[in-house]
């Protein structure tokens, strides 16, 4: 399929969970991208499994979770086996409760993340550009060039901007001489999407053993489970290894007899610990694995991706329609390579430590490890800094160029993420919350405290005649049902707040007073905002 112009804003390679993301995320700012993959079309293999709180929260302000929610499964919980016999249980039904909308773990596949996502851009009339690849690139100060070849044709197009959102062995990565830094790990892994004759529930199944380990995830039908293990030793050089090859260590590691009625999907890997030296060169970026790869350590791969789109697509949407400042991309890889970084040591050392083979850490998950958990669980706010991990909501951008922190506020500061607090609307009488004040696009404005009538006024000339719809507003005045609000943002009484929010919602300007001259300062100067929209 040829593409039809030779110019275009914005290219992504790679049409897999990440690009995909960009690609909708550019259309929700109504930038139309050209996106290409070197593939036949769409996984149908269900790869990455879980999705995480923070990724739901962003397909709730695309307007697409409730496919998420009925196509998919919550996690029950985990339960920790030692040769074959259960240690430690935590239950992760609502463990994030009043954190999120989504206080759960939501098990559906990168199969469907990438249907659900395909059908968003379809709909808003953005096609995917399949079988064809990426064969070179220049690029100066103007543009980037492009050849591309799509089965006996090739084509050359210029853009603006590029994404290499093309996984692992990304071209794009490897045409910008980018090192891609990090190890191997020795062992060989397999990976199985089956159905099985036994029901381990909705719980995630972790079994550990002097011979390895293997992780049975729940999938949305019945007795069916994503199991990933360890193989042995003398199984590193075999290649083209079946199920039945396998199925001897995993009943050794779990100790049980477990039988296979249907394989959907079966496959051995090297997994890899590799993170990008920069996440930019001049126009091109990378994103999701083309980034950053680290172990499957708390189902944290794929979300990251996501969230990478997610971060850099409103910036570069920005520029492209001439409504931020190009300086804005620079906090692309300012806010997210830190976070890469630590989750790539993080998953790397508690995943050493699953493997390993060394007697006395054996000792230590076989009789330590039991209790730690337990006791870890049993305190309300080590369960909760636990969700904030994994669930990525506990991600925060303080240190951030383009934010701006004037607030004495100590728990909330500018750069974290926009709590999820419920907002009783006194007008209409209705439940809302304050992530659904930020569902359009655009930076979001809110007011705490009481304020006069001409304030309010002066407060909504201002943005219609300097920010149109790029900025939205909303006023919570002091009331009872919305209390909560004012203690978790520290408002004391008489004393009003002054919130910006970015459009991937974390907070960009805090203050405790609010000030026309202070923020309009903050979205000229600091977050880039180009005057007279």
């Amino acid at each position: 399929m040829t593409i039809s112009q030779q110019h275009t804003p914005v290219v992504i390679v790679g049409a897999g969970p990440s690009g995909l993301m960009m690609a909708a995320q550019l259309l929700r700012y109504g930038v139309q991208p050209v996106i290409i993959d070197s593939r036949q079309g769409p996984t149908s293999h269900s790869k990455a499994l879980a999705v995480q709180a923070r990724s739901m929260e962003i397909y709730r302000q695309m307007g697409i979770i409730d496919k998420v929610l009925i196509d998919g499964k919550r996690g029950g919980g985990v339960q920790f086996n030692q040769e074959g016999e259960e240690v430690a249980g935590l239950s992760l039904s609502n463990v994030g409760e009043a954190q999120t909308a989504f206080p759960f773990i939501q098990m559906y596949p990168q199969s469907k993340n990438e249907r659900l996502l395909l059908d968003f851009i379809t709909l808003n009339c953005c096609p995917v550009y399949w079988n064809t690849s990426l064969l070179s690139l220049n690029q100066n100060t103007e543009k980037v060039t492009l050849q591309l070849q799509s089965g006996e044709d090739k084509q050359t197009i210029t853009c603006d901007w590029l994404i290499g959102a093309d996984g692992a062995h990304s071209t794009v990565r490897k045409q910008l001489n980018i090192p891609f830094n990090g190890d191997t790990y020795q062992h060989q892994f397999y990976l199985a999407d089956i159905k099985i004759d036994a029901d381990f529930g909705d719980k995630v199944n972790l079994f550990l053993s002097k011979k390895g380990f293997a992780g049975f995830f729940p999938m949305p039908d019945e007795r069916s489970y994503r199991v990933v293990g360890n193989l042995p030793d003398a199984f590193d050089k075999k290649d083209e290894l079946q199920i039945e090859e396998a199925l001897p260590h995993l009943r050794e590691v779990t100790k049980q007899q477990i039988i296979v009625e249907q394989t959907n999907w079966f496959t051995t890997y090297r997994l890899h610990h590799r993170m990008a030296d920069k996440f930019r060169e001049q126009r091109c970026f990378l994103i999701g694995d083309a980034a950053h790869i680290h172990s499957p350590v708390g189902g944290q791969g794929m979300n990251t991706g996501l969230q990478d789109a997610y971060n850099l697509a409103w910036k570069l949407a920005g520029i492209v329609n001439n409504q931020l400042k190009a300086s804005v991309l620079d906090s692309y890889a300012q806010e997210r390579m830190p976070v890469a970084k630590d989750l790539l040591n993080t998953t790397d050392r508690i995943f050493k430590m699953i493997l390993s083979r060394n007697w006395f850490i054996n000792l230590l998950k076989k009789y330590l490890l039991p209790v730690v958990l337990k006791w870890v669980w049993s305190k309300p706010h080590l369960r909760e800094a636990f969700f904030k991990r994994v669930s990525q909501t506990g991600i925060a951008y303080r240190d951030s160029s383009i934010n701006l922190n004037l607030s004495h506020a100590s728990q909330i500061k500018a750069g974290d993420r926009l709590p999820y607090l419920k907002v009783f609307d006194e007008k209409r009488q209705l439940e809302t919350d304050l992530h659904e004040w930020c569902s359009k696009p655009g930076f979001t404005l809110i007011c705490l405290g009481k304020l006069k009538e001409i304030d309010l006024f002066t407060l909504a000339k201002w943005i219609t005649q300097n920010y149109g719809a790029s900025l939205n507003f909303f006023y919570l005045p002091p009331s009872t049902k919305n209390q909560h609000i004012f203690d978790a943002f520290d408002v004391k009484e008489n004393q009003k707040k002054a919130l910006i929010i970015r459009p991937d919602m974390h907070i960009g300007f805090l203050n405790d007073v609010v000030d026309i001259d202070m923020m309009d300062n903050y979205l000229l100067n600091v977050a880039g905002v180009v005057h007279g929209l």
